[in-house]
């Protein structure tokens, strides 16, 4: 596993934004609680979505096939997710190599949705023992700008939603797929919908910028991470970095965070509905 290649930050940028801190700005303008505007597409495919977080891009395709189950599981199906960095989303990014930015991605989304038992699993079992439904979602990054965490989550999240399988029979012991002109495709069973909301910390806590650009992000002692629901519930925490944080900044910042939950959540839930509106209407 390869080590990380940061972006280099210049003294003269590193102090400007520290400077700029200190004054209580942000390089782009933003309030320190203030995000970044989110826009959500979905491809002609089920299961496509392209999100864009400020200038950071990221793209996530669903598919699915048919697997066997875990022993430990054998009721369940199989959730997947993989991040791939591209050094066509930044310099820094090596091709073929798995980073531990990459890695460190990958846990942080698996704690968010698959952790928080946001999915479903025993709604993707086909025959107990034999046959389950094994999804995977490929999340690329075309830009990094900045918090890809956030921006992939949402991707994540809402390419799920998008997403429909096909319909399976057992007939006896084969099992029939069916197509789309046989049968209408299934959605998946999402109990709860987690996204991840993240700041950049600065001198212990002094300074605590909600989605940090790449600068930022560089600059910045340590992260918070907070993975959360429309309901305010806790999905998932982490603290990286050099910074301690005190539990009462902690909970001051995740009680911030759940409302911007709230109002990306709902945004996804709308965009779907857009979609689906859409896909009826060229249905028709």
């Amino acid at each position: 596993m390869s080590n990380i290649r940061k972006t280099i930050v210049s003294n003269c940028e590193k102090t400007f934004l520290l400077k700029n801190l200190a004054e209580f700005n942000r390089l782009d303008g933003r309030a320190f609680d203030e995000f970044r505007k989110v826009e959500i597409e979905f491809g002609s495919d089920w299961g496509c979505c392209f999100v864009s977080l400020g200038k950071t891009k990221v793209i996530a395709q669903v598919s699915c096939e048919i697997q066997q189950p875990k022993s430990s599981r054998p009721g369940e199906g199989i959730l997947n997710l993989n991040v791939e960095l591209n050094p066509i989303a930044a310099p820094h990014f090596e091709a073929d190599r798995q980073s531990n930015e990459q890695v460190q991605l990958n846990r942080l989304l698996e704690k968010c949705l698959k952790d928080s038992k946001a999915i479903d699993l025993e709604s993707l079992c086909i025959k107990n023992n034999e046959k389950v439904w094994a999804i995977r979602v490929d999340i690329n990054v075309l830009n990094h700008e900045g918090n890809i965490l956030d921006c992939a989550s949402i991707a994540a999240l809402a390419a799920l939603a998008h997403f429909r399988r096909p319909d399976v029979t057992c007939d006896g012991e084969e099992f029939v797929i069916h197509s789309i002109k046989q049968k209408d495709p299934i959605p998946m069973v999402i109990h709860h919908y987690p996204v991840c909301i993240t700041y950049s910390v600065f001198n212990s806590g002094l300074y605590i910028l909600a989605d940090p650009t790449l600068l930022e992000e560089n600059v910045a002692d340590a992260f918070l991470s907070i993975g959360l629901n429309a309901y305010k519930e806790l999905c998932g925490l982490h603290l990286g970095g050099k910074a301690d944080l005190s539990p009462e900044i902690i909970i001051q910042t995740a009680n911030k965070a759940a409302a911007r939950a709230s109002s990306v959540v709902q945004q996804i839930k709308d965009a779907i509905e857009q979609n689906n509106e859409i896909r009826y209407c060229i249905f028709l």
